[in-house]
């Protein structure tokens, strides 16, 4: 199905998303007090005024000019995702980019409660700038978190690339392969909301749907919906978690043989470069 068969969602559906996605992003304890952010780009014009009607200029953090005219929301900084569904106008901002994509229009709430947006605004946006140039995506969700399996294996130098992260947590279940048949993208530790980690994020997801940020957390993108990219995290996360339990009791465990990983990936028709 292309963009343009799927049905536009309304403001209020994407905000109730980015309040769904939020609270399960905590649920699975990616995202302890203010930690985590969720963005999401609106190819389609959109009023919203309504629910978010102050406005003030902005300078973007980077040149976006392929998001002229686009509608970005963006929860702000030291917002907690497990509450934006209760208050969806306190936690967010809706930018709206100018021509030439260096000035935008932030929308926001009376009931606004952070003072900017997401420290990690500029890989957001890079992330969004990006994709749109290359592959002219009308819609896109990017959600960055912090899972605590995940986060902690970037700390052992045993799994501190990308083949050897993938190697181990998709061998846990059946489902990792399909859901997350191109893996995760390892980056090095970079300092949190520098231009060094939004260069190689805005890299790693070209060629993955995941990465992660070795010793901080993930971000994930998703062309369908905030709960396509959450979904990704949580995969991600649960694979790292047997990972962790496995080392705990010893190494005991198996896990999927290469044998079973490609039954599974035939019979699902995926092609992935983590099956043998």
């Amino acid at each position: 199905m292309s963009d343009d068969d799927r049905a536009r969602p309304e403001l209020d559906e994407i905000l109730s998303s980015m309040g769904s996605g939020g609270a399960r992003i905590c649920e699975i304890d990616a995202s302890e007090a203010g930690a985590g952010n969720i963005s999401v780009c609106l190819g389609w014009e959109v009023d919203v005024s309504r629910r978010f009607p102050r406005t003030e200029q902005i300078t973007l953090p980077l040149e976006a000019p392929a998001l002229a005219g686009r509608t970005l929301l963006v929860t702000g900084s030291g917002r907690r995702l497990r509450q934006i569904h209760e208050d969806p106008e306190a936690a967010v901002g809706a930018v709206v980019v100018h021509p030439g994509g260096r000035e935008a229009t932030l929308h926001t709430s009376p009931r606004r409660l952070f003072a900017q947006l997401t420290s990690e605004f500029n890989s957001h946006l890079a992330v969004h700038q990006d994709q749109v140039a290359r592959r002219g995506v009308d819609f896109q969700a990017v959600v960055h978190a912090q899972p605590i399996h995940l986060t902690y294996l970037s700390h052992v130098p045993a799994y501190g690339d990308t083949a050897a992260m993938n190697a181990r947590i998709l061998r846990w279940e059946p489902e990792s392969i399909v859901a997350l048949s191109a893996g995760v993208g390892v980056l090095e530790f970079m300092v949190p909301g520098s231009e060094q980690l939004m260069a190689a994020n805005v890299e790693g997801l070209r060629d993955f749907e995941i990465v992660l940020w070795s010793k901080h957390g993930v971000m994930a993108r998703s062309d369908l919906s905030v709960t396509r990219a959450v979904d990704r995290v949580e995969y991600a996360e649960t694979g790292a978690r047997y990972e962790y339990m496995d080392l705990v009791a010893g190494g005991r465990a198996q896990g999927l043989t290469d044998a079973e990983m490609s039954s599974v990936a035939q019979a699902f028709d995926v092609d992935s470069p983590w099956v043998r």
